[in-house]
Order: C-alpha cells, then sequence, then structure tokens
C-alpha cells in the first residue's frame, strides 16, 4: 500500500502556476517533492549549477592528490614541493570557479 493515499487537488491562476513551475524547476525537484518541502515548513534550496559535480569531483582529485603528497613526506620525511605547489595552485583555482558559480546572485521572482 501506498504511504501517501491523500490526493489533494487545488487550482491556480496562470501566474501562480508559472511562478510555481519556475521555483520547481530551480529547486531541482518534482512538483510533489516541492510542495511536501513546504507542508513540512522546509524552504526547498536551488540545485546546484550544472557544472557543480563535476567540479566537486575534480576538487576531490585534487584533495586526493595532496594527501598521496602528505603521506609520501611523511614517509620519507622529504616532500615534493613543486608537485604539492602545483596541486595546492589547482585546488584554490578550482575553489574559486565554484565560488563564482555558486554565490552568484538569483533573480527575484517578483
Amino acid at each position: 500500500m501506498r504511504k501517501r493515499n491523500i490526493r489533494i487537488q487545488f487550482w491556480l491562476d496562470r501566474k501562480e502556476k508559472e511562478l510555481l513551475d519556475k521555483r520547481v524547476k530551480r529547486s531541482g525537484l518534482s512538483r510533489e517533492a516541492f510542495l511536501r518541502h513546504l507542508v513540512n515548513g522546509f524552504q526547498p534550496k536551488d540545485a546546484p549549477p550544472p557544472d557543480y559535480y563535476g567540479m566537486m569531483r575534480e576538487l576531490h582529485g585534487i584533495g586526493r592528490n595532496l594527501n598521496q603528497i602528505a603521506q609520501k613526506a611523511h614517509t620519507l620525511n622529504v616532500i615534493d614541493a613543486q608537485r604539492y605547489d602545483e596541486e595546492v595552485r589547482k585546488l584554490e583555482a578550482a575553489i574559486r570557479k565554484i565560488t563564482d558559480a555558486v554565490i552568484l546572485p538569483m533573480p527575484l521572482d517578483r
């Protein structure tokens, strides 16, 4: 049996429907999930930018490289400064790119 077995139907005018559709699309949720968030007292957040997940994979890769360099430095009591500096620069650039993508101001709906 379904967990949610009560159906609720209501009417919107065209402007309200367009506004709802725009907000649902920005959230990346289904319309039903979006409305459930609101009913449960949560404000659905906007979905991250399309390249967010690719940038996060890049950051994880850079982090792994930095960890490998740190392990090597600890084991050999030596650090590969050139490789380490290169990875730190990649990390800083990736962080700037992600920050710019995520912190962009969102236009107001009204």
